[in-house]
């Protein structure tokens, strides 16, 4: 009986482990197609940008139905995602490419740091995090509307407010996605996984950059 425990409580660690390679290996090759879009992209019009952003979203909805049925056509959009997102985000990482390309290895690095610390303590934790990631999600909610209200109203200093906040909701929902690849037994679910930590990296990278060319500007 103890040995059948041992040999479940082994092949638990194993199947946790073999998801978290196959998960973070999914979001290596997904950022490396996200790297080929962007080189694509970086002469595309403004139009194929808005295009390629919402093929993009519509690509993921796609993927929550496919990904429990064929996990082999989950990963092949899981790359399209990846183009497609890189293609939408051309134009952009073109405009700090030519102007100060420092920008982009500092929040590159930021990135990263903040994903290996963030992620660490979601994927250590013994803790439940489902509250921390249901308060991040209405607080992304309200950050998106926060955004909105920005448009037509000047506020002091708002992009650097507004990509605080950005950083303090994706790091409940980056170490939220982190437990859940823990605690997950099926491998099946690394490319749903993998999409939501890629979106997360892919913020956390976006918040740094308005922080570090804000603080350039100042």
């Amino acid at each position: 009986m103890y040995g059948n425990l041992a040999y479940q409580g082994y092949a638990s660690r194993d199947r946790t482990a073999t998801l978290f390679g196959q998960t973070m290996g999914l979001v290596a090759l997904t950022a490396a197609f996200f790297a080929l879009g962007a080189y694509a992209g970086r002469n595309l019009s403004q139009g194929a940008v808005i295009v390629s952003w919402i093929a993009a979203f519509v690509v993921l909805m796609i993927m929550n139905f496919t990904a429990r049925r064929s996990p082999v056509a989950a990963t092949v959009l899981l790359i399209v995602f990846g183009v497609l997102m890189g293609v939408a985000s051309a134009p952009t990482l073109l405009w700090y490419a030519t102007t100060d390309p420092q920008i982009l290895w500092q929040a590159g690095g930021a990135t990263a740091l903040f994903m290996a610390v963030f992620g660490s303590i979601g994927y250590l934790t013994r803790r439940d995090l489902s509250m921390i990631v249901r308060i991040s999600f209405f607080a992304l909610i309200a950050l998106l509307i926060f955004g909105i209200v920005l448009i037509f109203v000047h506020i002091p200093h708002a992009s650097l407010i507004y990509a605080i906040l950005g950083l303090v909701i994706f790091a409940g929902l980056t170490m939220g996605d982190f437990q859940r690849l823990r605690r997950s037994q099926g491998l099946d679910s690394a490319p749903l996984i993998a999409a939501s930590i890629f979106l997360d990296v892919l913020n956390v990278f976006w918040f740094f950059l308005r922080i570090f060319s804000g603080s350039r500007d100042d």
